[in-house]
């Protein structure tokens, strides 16, 4: 059985920035069968593959499933806070230690129940039910 598991960032102190982080309690409660894991993007992680996170995605007005790090565009690297998980991720495909990808983006001025019900759906469609998988087969 494979470990389901979503990571999600976000800072609860910025308001535009705390979504993901709020919509926590919602998403382990709708769907207990996924590990949901808050990451700092400064931290060591281990790499799943594919690696699925959640992340306020300036720019957006609705959820969109990011598949490659490609589809955004780069943001300037000023000071270190601009060094965000997007910035991390590149650099570890750099490194060859990520290998799939999703992005669950998030508006930052979406309602919590709106980016809720969204990113459940989302994340339903990214891991099959097993009990439908031993049907089928």
């Amino acid at each position: 059985m494979n470990v389901k598991q979503v990571f999600v960032f976000g800072n609860p102190d910025i308001a535009m920035d705390a979504l993901p982080i709020r919509l926590l309690p919602r998403l382990r409660k709708k769907l207990p069968d996924i590990t949901f894991t808050a990451l700092d993007p400064n931290e060591e992680w281990d790499l799943p593959d594919p690696f699925i996170a959640i992340d306020t995605v300036v720019g957006l007005t609705d959820i969109k499933v990011f598949h490659s790090l490609n589809e955004f565009c780069a943001s300037p690297t000023v000071s270190l806070h601009d060094f965000d998980a997007i910035f991390c991720l590149r650099y570890l495909a750099k490194l060859g230690k990520l290998k799939g990808v999703r992005v669950i983006g998030i508006p930052p001025d979406m309602t919590a129940e709106k980016a809720s019900a969204g990113v459940i759906s989302v994340i339903s469609g990214l891991f099959p039910r097993e009990d439908k998988v031993e049907q089928e087969q």
